[in-house]
């Protein structure tokens, strides 16, 4: 079956950097839309960004835009988010979904495959 597992998650200060990762298996990695999403306490779930199949092509919150960046490795099956200059309302649990079709600013309720997230903690 599908499984993306999120990693890299933890507490940092304001400021910091994190890399997450997201490891996916039992779909053909390199032919889907990966996304990055995130939920922090007492809000919904938002949108942070995506990167296309052949990692040619990304898209950003602007909350976001500038400061992470997602990337993509398609021989280790795996995909990225860069956070850098965190702030302390970067505090969530983040998750990666995948997606068939579709796409940079696909809505949340079209991607097909979700992780179980990773928290992360910014602190100020």
């Amino acid at each position: 079956q599908v499984q993306l597992v999120e990693s890299g998650g933890g507490l940092v200060q304001a400021g910091g950097s994190l890399r997450l990762s997201c490891a996916a298996s039992g779909l053909t990695f390199s032919t889907y839309l990966m996304g990055w999403f995130r939920q922090a306490p007492g809000k919904e779930r938002e949108f942070v960004g995506a990167i296309n199949w052949s990692g040619g092509s990304t898209s950003y919150a602007d909350s976001v835009k500038g400061r992470f960046t997602i990337a993509r490795d398609n021989a280790e099956n795996t995909v990225y988010l860069q956070m850098n200059s965190l702030k302390p309302e970067d505090t969530a649990v983040y998750y990666c979904a995948a997606a068939a079709w579709g796409g940079l600013y696909l809505r949340q309720n079209e991607y097909d495959y979700w992780g179980q997230g990773t928290q992360v903690t910014v602190s100020s």
